[in-house]
């Protein structure tokens, strides 16, 4: 089992409140994050934001796995990910996350696709989220 650590520290109310978001590895240090960062896009992170980012880098590997294990080389991968918060009774939820991606390989443009809409499915991420996952994939 591997296991990786992100820390978050928090003072206040909700809307007055103030917070900072950390990982072991040192990579993300005491980030602000506040509700002025979650909902009117202030300076600082977010949540949201932070499984993203999680998401894109996640689909990226996976899919530069896949396609290494295809043989096929030459590859770069450009991958964004948004994430879909939306109001859910008395509170909000995540309910969609949507990959886009620029996909350059020496291969069959059909091939990679095929192989992008696996590396969606498959990439540990993907399988963490409890959301509708879309992508819009292309190959240059």
């Amino acid at each position: 089992m591997i296991t990786r650590t992100g820390s978050a520290e928090w003072t206040g109310g909700l809307k007055e409140g103030k917070g900072q978001v950390s990982t072991k590895s040192g990579a993300l240090s005491a980030q602000p994050y506040g509700f002025n960062t979650r909902f009117e896009d202030k300076p600082g992170t977010n949540p949201e934001e932070l499984v993203g980012a999680a998401h894109a880098s996640c689909f990226s590997m996976a899919l530069a796995m896949m396609l290494e294990q295809e043989g096929i080389s030459g590859v770069s991968i450009k991958t964004t990910s948004d994430i879909s918060m939306d109001k859910e009774g008395d509170g909000f939820a995540v309910k969609k996350a949507h990959l886009t991606t620029t996909i350059t390989a020496d291969a069959d443009r059909a091939r990679v696709l095929e192989i992008a809409e696996k590396a969606k499915a498959g990439c540990p991420i993907s399988k963490l989220l409890n959301a509708e996952i879309t992508m819009d994939a292309s190959v240059a």
